[in-house]
C-alpha cells in the first residue's frame, strides 16, 4: 500500500514487538519481498496481514471483488508468503453487521474463517467493523463460526514471537466500539475462549466503507476491564493514558477512551488537592 516502505523503514523497530502490514494483493507482496530484500539484517516487516469480509456487499465496496473472488486473489499471497517463511494473519470483516446487507449470516462468518486458516493464516481476526454487535450477538456469532473451527484451535496466551513457519491456528478479535460495546463484547469473546484482542490506543481508526464507524475499542479501557479479573496482559496503563492522549493531541482528534479521561480528570483533581508550600 502506498507509502508502506517509508513509514516502516522509519520506525525504531523493538524487540519483542511483531511489526504486520496489510497487503491486498500479489502487488501488495511483491513490495513486501522488495523491502525484506532491500533489509536483510534488519527486516522491518515480520508478518503480512490479508483480509476479506463475511458479505459480498462489503467486499466488493471495499476491494471491487466477491468474498469468493477475494479468497481466490488471497490464495495464491498466502502460499507465497509461507514458502518464503513469512507469516500471516488473515482478517474477516463485517462478522455481526453490514452496512450494505444488515445482518450478517453466521455461517459465512464460520465459512470464510474456515478458508483463511485452511490457506495457512496462523490468526484469523474476526472484525466487528460497523461496533454494532452486543455480548449476545457476538457469542451466537461466535458458538456458528466455531462449529467449523473448534476452540481447540485457540490460543491460550497472547501471541508469541515464534520464529516458526507455521504457529498453532487460532482466531481473535477486532472490536469497534460505535456503540459502546467494545469492552462489553470483548469481555464476552474472552469467556468464549479467545484470547487475543485486537484494540487501539485512545481508540484509533475507524472504516471509510462503514459510515459511522468509530474506531477499535481502547486499549487502555481493555486493560482496566482486566483488572482483578483472571486474565492478564501487558501493559502499563498509566504509560498507555500518556501515550494517548499524545498521538490524539498530534492527530488532533478526541481520544475516545473512557478510561484515559477518568484517569485525566483523576490526576487533575488530586493535582489540585495536594497542599501548597508551608510558609
Amino acid at each position: 500500500m502506498a507509502g508502506t516502505a517509508e513509514v516502516v523503514t522509519s520506525m525504531e523497530k523493538l524487540p519483542g514487538v511483531t511489526y504486520q502490514v496489510l497487503v491486498p494483493n500479489e502487488k501488495g507482496l511483491e513490495n513486501v519481498l522488495s523491502l525484506l530484500a532491500a533489509h536483510p539484517d534488519n527486516p522491518p516487516v515480520d508478518e503480512i496481514a490479508v483480509f476479506t469480509a463475511a458479505t459480498d456487499a462489503f467486499s466488493l465496496a471495499n476491494t471491487n471483488a466477491t468474498v469468493t473472488d477475494s479468497l481466490k486473489r488471497l490464495a495464491p499471497v498466502v502460499l507465497s508468503a509461507l514458502e518464503r517463511g513469512i507469516r500471516v494473519r488473515g482478517y474477516v470483516s463485517v462478522v455481526i453487521t453490514c452496512p450494505y446487507g444488515g445482518k450478517v449470516d453466521y455461517r459465512n462468518v464460520r465459512d470464510v474463517t474456515k478458508e483463511l486458516l485452511d490457506m495457512g493464516c496462523y490468526e484469523v481476526s474476526l472484525g466487528d467493523t460497523t461496533g454494532t454487535g452486543n455480548p449476545t450477538s457476538v457469542g451466537e456469532m461466535l458458538s456458528v463460526t466455531l462449529g467449523a473451527n473448534p476452540v481447540e484451535k485457540l490460543a491460550g496466551h497472547v501471541c508469541s514471537q515464534s520464529t516458526s513457519r507455521r504457529r498453532p491456528s487460532h482466531l481473535f478479535f477486532q472490536f469497534h466500539d460505535t456503540f459502546g460495546m467494545g469492552v462489553a463484547n470483548s469481555m464476552a469473546a474472552l469467556s468464549a475462549g479467545i484470547r487475543t484482542l485486537d484494540s487501539s490506543i485512545g481508540g484509533l481508526g475507524g472504516c471509510p466503507y462503514s459510515p459511522g464507524a468509530t474506531g477499535n475499542v481502547a486499549t487502555e479501557d481493555i486493560l482496566y476491564a482486566l483488572q482483578d479479573s483472571p486474565y492478564s496482559a501487558p501493559g502499563d496503563l498509566e504509560a498507555l493514558v500518556d501515550v494517548g492522549f499524545w498521538i490524539s493531541e498530534k492527530l488532533g482528534r478526541d481520544n475516545y477512551s473512557r478510561v484515559a479521561k477518568a484517569i485525566r480528570a483523576r490526576r487533575k483533581r488530586d493535582h489540585q488537592t495536594q497542599p501548597g508550600p508551608r510558609l
